[in-house]
């Protein structure tokens, strides 16, 4: 295995860029106070991008993914444990995968 100094500088760039875009938000947002309506705003943030990561694997999965994504909502509701919700969810999409392959073949 050789050292290859564009991936290296790549891997140096990139570590960079995530620094600096974390760094620059809490730099900004101490010498500026946003109007409230911003910091509202941003509460209400990590839901939707939560969301963005989810659809397309729902999306992708079809009904079984929608049927896990109901079992750990429920789980979730009754629980109140993630790891008994991500146990329900995994458990549901595979066992109905299994029923796919019974019934369809």
């Amino acid at each position: 295995m050789t050292l290859r100094i564009d991936v290296l500088l790549a891997i140096i760039a990139m570590a960079l860029a995530t620094y600096l875009c974390r760094a620059g938000g809490y730099a900004l947002f101490r010498a500026l106070r946003p109007p409230r309506y911003v910091e509202v705003a941003l509460q209400h943030l990590p839901g939707p991008i939560f969301m963005a990561y989810c659809m397309p694997a729902l999306a992708a999965q079809g009904w079984k993914g929608w049927g896990a994504a109901v079992a750990v909502v429920l789980a979730q509701y009754f629980s109140r444990s993630l790891g008994v919700a991500i146990l329900a969810g995994v458990s549901a999409l595979a066992g109905l995968g299994m029923l796919q392959e019974w019934f369809l073949g």
